[in-house]
Formats: C-alpha cells, structure tokens, sequence
C-alpha cells in the first residue's frame, strides 16, 4: 500500500551542471508522487533556471552570505524546517551542513542522501552512488531513490529538462538578428574558454578546429560564449582566427535565463565541457564537448548519440592505463588531439539535416 506523500524537499546547492542533472532526480519524484509539493533548495543565481520549472513546485534559495556566515545558515535552515513538515528528504550533497536539514526534521521518515561515514547519524538511507561503476550523473542520483520502492512505484527517469518561453526565445532571436545573426544559415555557440583555465582544451587545437568546422560549412556562424573573466580568453581566440566576420563577439547572455535563450535559437553547442553543455542538453539542442582530463564522460555525458556527443582522453587510454603510465594532466589533454576531435565532430555535424552540404 502506497503511503502518503505530501511534500518533498530536494538539497542540491551548487553549481549550473550538477544542478541541471539534478532535474532527472525530480522529474523521478514529481512522476512518482504526482500529488506532492517538491522543493528545491539551490545556490541564488542559478535559481532563475528553475522558476516555473514543471518539477518543482517552491524554490529554498540562499545567497552568498546565508552560504558563508554559518549562523545565518543554520537560522535559515531552521527556519525552512519549522515552516513545513516534509515527508521525504533527498540529501543530494550530503555534506555536514546540508545535513543540518535532517537534524532540523528528525520527524522525516525518509532522509535519503550519500554514504559517508557522518551521514549515516542523520539520514535512514545512504548510497554510495558515486562509486565507480554507478552510471552517469543523473543515474547515480537516481540511487538515492531506492529506498523509496517500498512506498511507492518509483518511475526511474533520467530526463533532465529545462524550459525557456516562447517570449524570451523570441526576445533574445531579435537581439542575434540585430546584432547580425542569418537565422537561414546555421548559428553554433562555442564555449572555447571555461570557469578553470586549466580545464579549457589548448587554444591552438580549438582554432584548427574552428577552422575546420568553418571550411566544413563555409555558412556557418559562431556565437562565442562566455562570462566574466572568460572574455578575455574568448577575445584572443577571436583574434587567432583573424576576427572572422563570422565569428559573432558582441552577442552575450547577461544571465542563465538569456543564455538558454541563446541555446534555444542555435543550431548546436561546440566547445569545453561544463554547464552551458549541460544546458543544451538540457533544452534539447545537439551538443558537442571536449571533456578534459579528470571529468570522466562516462560519468557527465548522459544518453550519449549521434546528436549528443563528446570526446574525452578516456576514449583512447582508460584511466587505469593512464595511471599505470604515470601521465601527466597535460600529457592526458594531449590524447584530445585535433584530427581525433575532428573525425568525430564531422560525423557530428553531419548527423544534422540543416547542416548537411
């Protein structure tokens, strides 16, 4: 007999990526108890994704200083707890004081998050669900479900969706068009820098590429994506490639909710891994991106396809091999030449109608 659920309360916090992957575990919730309240608690600046989202109901936002002034964090905390009594907690980070959720609602039946040694003193239910061998992202969230078969019928769901209104794509297709943008010809939004330099594949092999992928489609128009100090980066690759006319600088998202507008009005996204990527996946534009040593693609590319691809040092040593070789992070980045980006980038393209020659 299935039991009531009335209300729900998802800890996730972070940043763009791990959030957007989060959508799957709530989309999970929301089918298998349609009748509950699900709330989501999130950093402040990445909750305007999920305002109006289908699978959340309420937004528990903290800002930098509730994050960073501990009193303020457990008044916050308290406070949320004593407002509503939640019948299922999911403990996404599971760290010491996303836990102070739990310790504020002991009450909860199910307070399900990560094994770690601490977590087990506050939560029913732990997983190691970021084992090795534990599947992509959102399937290693979904673990933290398990328990909850014993209440309900869960219906498993990796679908990680994000949604932008038929005014914002509109708005933000009339900025691209005055700023030049052909909507007859392709638009792709190229990521070439990343939040961690170090974490960016090198410039040189990202302007032979450019540069392959404009002889490849001689119509073809680059939007380059980037935020704050990754102007700079985004600004010499401009200039490596000769400041092309068709090489769009001056279109920028001044926010997530524009640039999953910009996302939505493009082709493809082409570039570094990272949460631009996660958000194309997300809205369902074809994505393409170059994983750097330590992300494993096996672990943050989901449904991987034709039109959802990437390319990873993995793909050609395991990590096993590159430890027993005792490589070097940049001698691992080195595995990602351009020829091997290219060979699979083309079938890529190729693999879509409105850029097929």
């Amino acid at each position: 007999m299935e039991k009531e659920i009335k209300n729900i309360l998802v800890i996730r916090f972070r940043r763009v990526g791990d959030s957007v992957l989060s959508m799957g575990l709530c989309h999970t919730l929301r089918k298998s108890f349609p009748g509950a309240e699900i709330d989501l608690v999130i950093n402040k600046g990445i909750d305007s994704l999920y305002r109006s989202h289908p699978d959340v109901d309420n937004l528990i936002v903290f800002d930098k200083d509730e994050n960073d002034n501990i009193f303020r964090h457990i008044a916050k905390i308290r406070h949320t707890m004593r407002a509503k009594r939640y019948d299922i907690i999911v403990d996404m980070r599971s760290t010491v004081k996303s836990l102070l959720f739990s310790l504020f609602s002991l009450r909860t039946p199910y307070r399900l998050g990560r094994k770690k040694w601490y977590s087990r003193l506050l939560l029913t239910h732990t997983a190691d669900n970021h084992a090795a061998g534990t599947g992509t992202r959102p399937e290693q969230n979904l673990l933290l479900l398990k328990p909850l078969e014993k209440i309900a019928d869960i219906h498993y769901s990796t679908d990680f969706r994000l949604y932008v209104t038929g005014a914002e794509k509109r708005a933000f297709a009339e900025r691209m068009m005055q700023c030049g943008i052909d909507f007859s010809h392709p638009v792709a939004v190229v990521a070439v820098a990343t939040r961690v330099r170090s974490k960016a594949w090198p410039m040189d092999a990202m302007t032979e590429t450019l540069h392959r992928m404009m002889e490849h489609c001689p119509d073809i128009q680059l939007v380059f994506n980037y935020a704050g100090d990754e102007r700079e980066v985004a600004m010499e690759q401009y200039k490596a490639l000769g400041m092309d006319s068709r090489i769009f600088m001056n279109i920028e998202a001044c926010s997530l909710r524009e640039l999953c507008a910009m996302l939505s009005c493009s082709t493809f996204f082409f570039g570094n891994e990272g949460g631009p990527r996660h958000m194309a996946q997300a809205l369902g534009i074809p994505s393409f991106a170059i994983f750097p040593p330590g992300i494993r693609k096996a672990t943050w590319l989901c449904n991987e396809n034709s039109t959802n691809a990437g390319v990873s040092p993995d793909d050609y040593l395991t990590p096993q091999e590159q430890d027993a070789l005792n490589m070097q992070y940049g001698e691992r980045m080195g595995l990602i030449t351009v020829d091997r980006v290219w060979e699979r980038l083309e079938i890529f393209m190729d693999s879509l109608p409105n850029l097929r020659q």
